[in-house]
């Protein structure tokens, strides 16, 4: 058996160029077979339930051990995000592994003081989800998100593939020219479970005390509202998870 390739950041950059046009799922058959140690992050969002359908839909159902999922489990997300964990596993036969932090709730408030993330947000995403991700990514070759253009500013130079020079890995965004309605039409195509929150007023969810309902975009455009409720007493759109440090 030949060893598998070692991916620089420069051929990777190569690749990106000629995925561009492919589909979300020739993107993901090209990184199962391209990389030996692929896993995809999730928060549960709807881009990330198409993505993990997409993928289970790949594997046949003796091969979909061989998939890895998994999400960072901060100790505060809603109940409704962990229920959907079970519906997802139980629906595609699959398993997300929970990443948590190498402390727990009470010993950082022990360290930092009570609601961290009330006072310092950007301290407390970088316990308990930057960290965490960082740890998990050093045994990964490729790492699988569901970033799409449209969700912010800040993510609107998206490619299908990158090199992330924070981790170390490819990173690989199947989705990234998808649009809100395809990712919403891909759903309910295949009637998949997506977290309820979202048909009460959440456009985007996180952790519990950094999130909130969010009004209906104004007009026609709901790009600039995709991450809308999400740390509204602070100028943060981000947890730091796809921005280089």
């Amino acid at each position: 058996m030949n060893a598998p390739r070692r991916w620089t950041p420069d051929a990777v950059r190569a690749r990106s160029r000629r995925l561009e046009e492919s589909s979300p799922q020739a993107v993901l058959r090209w990184a199962r077979g391209a990389f030996e140690r692929v896993a995809q992050g999730t928060g549960f969002g709807p881009s990330g339930v198409v993505i993990m359908h997409m993928l289970a839909r790949q594997a046949a159902p003796g091969e979909r051990d061989g998939l890895t999922f998994f999400f960072l489990d901060t100790g505060v997300l809603f109940e409704e995000t962990y229920a959907l964990r079970e519906r997802l596993e139980a629906r595609l036969g699959v398993h997300v592994r929970a990443v948590e932090p190498r402390i727990s709730l009470q010993e950082q408030a022990n360290v930092c003081g009570e609601a961290l993330w009330d006072r310092a947000p950007d301290q407390c995403c970088h316990i308990r989800k930057v960290r965490p991700l960082k740890r998990f990514l050093r045994g990964q070759d490729a790492w699988v998100t569901g970033v799409r253009r449209d969700q912010s500013e800040t993510r609107r130079e998206t490619k299908r593939l990158e090199w992330d020079e924070t981790h170390a890995v490819a990173k690989v965004n199947p989705l990234a020219a998808w649009t809100r309605e395809q990712v919403w039409a891909y759903i309910d195509r295949h009637d998949l479970p997506y977290n309820p929150l979202h048909d009460r007023g959440y456009p985007s969810i996180g952790c519990r005390p950094c999130t909130e309902p969010a009004a209906a975009a104004a007009g026609d455009d709901e790009e600039e509202n995709a991450r809308a409720g999400r740390w509204n007493e602070h100028e943060k759109t981000e947890c730091g998870l796809h921005l280089a440090e």
